[in-house]
Formats: C-alpha cells, structure tokens, sequence
C-alpha cells in the first residue's frame, strides 16, 4: 500500500522559511517522479516543483524558483522542499505527490499523479 505524509507546515513571518518532507512508503523512490503542488484558498492546485526519475531533473514554478528547492533521499524514502524567502501568496496547503511512468512533460500535471499525501498548511503572514 502506497502512503505519503507530508510535514513540515506551519505559520512563518514573510521572508522566513520552512522545510516540508514527504515521507514514503509502498514506492520504489527509486522508480516514482515526486512532485509537490500547493492549493491557496479559491484557487486551483497549481504545481510547485518535481523530480523526474528517469532523469533527475528539476523543474521548478516560475513563482517560486531561486526560493525553493527540492531534493530526494533515495535510502530514506523521503523528499524534501527547502522553502525561503516566504511570501505571502506562498499560503497553501501543500501536498506530495508521487508516480510511476511519468515522463518529462507530464511532470507539472496533476492528472500524472496516482498518489498524494493529505496535505500540510503553510501560512505566510505578519
């Protein structure tokens, strides 16, 4: 059985920063894309960042690159968003997402995804 938990969320002043992790299990990490998404309040789920398995590349939302970074380890199972510089519009639920199969232009939708974690809150405020 495949599971994802995300951790990590909280409240942060603007220009803070927090670290999310995805812990996994039931996936061979070795063979899955991770990605991350992020759902604001009235807004669509949007993609954040990824990694390819096939490739170990790293695409990255225009909002958020240069601030974020994300990174996976292959013997714990488990990825990771370094967040910095918060911003207000970063407020979100953020969730992990992992699949086998996806190829290259696949890795910012959503649809490419078969398993998600429950999400966690991340607040950027004053």
């Amino acid at each position: 059985q495949v599971r994802l938990v995300e951790s990590g969320g909280g409240l942060v002043q603007p220009g803070g920063s927090l670290k999310l992790s995805c812990e996994t299990s039931g996936v061979t990490f070795t063979r899955y894309a991770i990605a991350w998404f992020r759902r604001a309040p009235g807004k669509e789920r949007e993609f954040v960042a990824a990694i390819s398995q096939r490739t170990g590349s790293r695409p990255y939302a225009d909002s958020v690159k240069g601030r974020f970074t994300m990174s996976k380890d292959n013997a714990k199972n488990t990825a990771t968003l370094q967040m910095n510089n918060l911003k207000p519009e970063d407020t979100a639920v953020y969730y992990c997402a992992a699949s086998g199969g996806v190829i290259m232009s696949q890795l910012r939708s959503p649809s490419a995804y078969n398993h998600w974690g429950q999400g966690t809150q991340v607040t950027v405020s004053s």
